[in-house]
């Protein structure tokens, strides 16, 4: 085989390019397999180097099967790789992995693909070959069971694949076009409003600490009595809470109903939220 028949074999193997595979060819003495492995070294090498940036593009894949419904977020640095066709074809059958292991990540990057390598292998193969940092986010499993489980993508990119992705799952003792209809205009509203939680206690915590520190710290200064204060900063961090809970905010089809209102005036037997989840690339 001639020197540029083997770099030829050597860019179809590794994706890598020209100058690399012959490099990496003159450093082998020829030899193809042991070309491979040195790229795959300096690709790691690259690849450790290139993690320090920031990735706040990327692509939000989601898929179900009879048991699960999945989203998992893989992020790049650029919204052109993000329509990479490898950078997509990817993410696509890391979905399908990560529907598999029910968002456990550990499992998840030691699983083979259909090329016979890990996840972790195929991960660090393609930031060598796209030249971008590339990593898993995001990654969440809802199981089906006794709940019905509703999905919405916005700034879709192909089939499944967006820049937005929303699931809600609920419980009721009946399913009509009426639950059917609300399940999907619920997964709208949550990718719209971006709640926190369903109510007001679930919040997390550490949340209402930093809102409440934001709020002390703008009415130090204010000049304003220590008690009048105190309950100008009760009063906003409510606000905060009802405005970032599901149950409590504003419907995004009816303004002047909140969403719990539109529960029950739906009248559907059993009708609740059990959870939900939103990922939005770049938040």
């Amino acid at each position: 085989m001639s020197d540029l028949n083997k770099v030829k074999e050597l860019r179809r193997a590794t994706g890598a390019g020209f100058k690399d595979c012959n490099n990496a060819l003159k450093e082998a003495n020829g030899d193809i397999e042991k070309s491979i492995e040195i790229l795959r070294i300096k690709g790691i090498t690259k690849a450790s180097k290139k993690m320090s940036r920031v990735a706040n593009e990327g692509l939000v894949s989601m898929i179900e099967n009879e048991k699960h419904t999945s989203m998992i977020e893989i992020n790049c640095e650029t919204d052109f790789v993000a329509k990479n066709q490898d950078f997509i074809e990817f993410v696509k059958e890391l979905s399908v992995i990560n529907n598999n292991v029910s968002s456990d990540l550990t499992k998840l990057n030691k699983t083979t693909m259909a090329n016979s390598k890990t996840v972790e292998e195929n991960l660090l193969n393609l930031i060598s070959k796209i030249g971008e940092k590339i990593i898993i986010g995001r990654a969440v499993t809802f199981e089906k069971g006794n709940y019905q489980n509703f999905t919405y993508q916005h700034t879709i990119i192909t089939e499944n694949l967006s820049k937005l992705g929303v699931i809600v799952s609920l419980i009721a003792d009946e399913n009509n076009d009426k639950l059917q209809l609300f399940g999907k205009q619920l997964s709208m509203h949550i990718a719209a409003s971006n709640p926190l939680a369903i109510d007001h206690k679930s919040i997390n915590e550490d949340i209402i600490t930093k809102e409440n520190n934001i709020i002390s710290e703008e009415l130090a200064n204010s000049g304003k009595p220590k008690e009048i204060i105190e309950k100008i900063s009760l009063g906003r961090l409510n606000k905060f809470k009802m405005e970032n809970s599901l149950l409590s905010q504003a419907w995004v089809m009816d303004p002047k109903k909140t969403v719990s209102e539109i529960i029950s005036s739906l009248g559907i037997k059993g009708l609740k939220i059990i959870n939900f989840s939103r990922i939005k690339i770049g938040e």
